[in-house]
């Protein structure tokens, strides 16, 4: 590892600092998410059982003791019950916008080493290529095969760690793009359903379940 790293021209020495730093954001992001996730259905379910019997406080209880937040976007629409509608909609979706930093934060950065450690590795391969052609001029012209094959070998190991970086960083941004997306919809989904649930906490069980989106259990 040592050897081709001294091989690949001092580019290699940023590309392995690039390759470190995405692996600890993505480390990082991956436990910060399987920790925000919920499950929304469950959680939901046991809030309307709280309001339904005007249990606020306990509901309250229930939104700080989970994690999350889906868990954050509940508590303001509990916080905020005896506001109007329209303004209780408005408060859900501005707490809902507030978690959004939270739960995008880095992943600008990982998406830029996937598409930097490309051009890192290009110009490692431009440094040997350079190299080689220098090893050429310097020898008047007059240089064996072997030392020109060496030169864009050496050239080449930057450009293959570049890509070697990048696909993986590449990838793991995807993932946790589409991990964030599914956040998003369960804060969504979480902020209208505590919206119908607090204006309509009188409606049967079965009625409230059925503007959830979920099928009430039939007797």
């Amino acid at each position: 590892m040592l050897e081709l790293m001294q091989k690949g021209g001092p580019v290699m020495w940023v590309i392995l600092a690039a390759s470190v730093l995405g692996l600890a954001v993505f480390l990082e992001r991956l436990v910060y998410l399987h920790r925000a996730q919920v499950r929304v259905g469950e959680f939901l379910r046991g809030l309307a059982n709280l309001v339904r019997d005007n249990r606020y406080d306990e509901a309250r209880q229930q939104c700080l003791s989970t994690p999350g937040p889906v868990a954050r976007v509940a508590l303001s629409a509990v916080l905020a019950r005896e506001c109007p509608r329209a303004e209780l909609r408005d408060i859900v979706q501005e707490a809902g916008q507030l978690e959004v930093p939270r739960l995008e934060r880095h992943l600008l950065l990982l998406n830029g080493i996937a598409w930097v450690a490309p051009l890192l590795g290009l110009l490692g391969t431009v440094l040997g290529l350079l190299e080689a052609f220098y090893l050429v001029s310097s020898q008047g012209g007059y240089a064996t095969v072997a030392d020109l094959s060496g030169a864009v070998y050496h050239s080449l190991i930057a450009a293959a760690a570049g890509l070697a970086v990048a696909i993986p960083a590449l990838i793991a941004a995807a993932y946790l793009s589409s991990r964030v997306k599914e956040l998003l919809h369960d804060m969504e989904r979480a902020g209208i359903e505590m919206v119908n649930l607090l204006k309509n906490r009188t409606l049967p069980a079965a009625e409230i379940l059925a503007m959830e989106g979920e099928p009430a259990e039939e007797p």
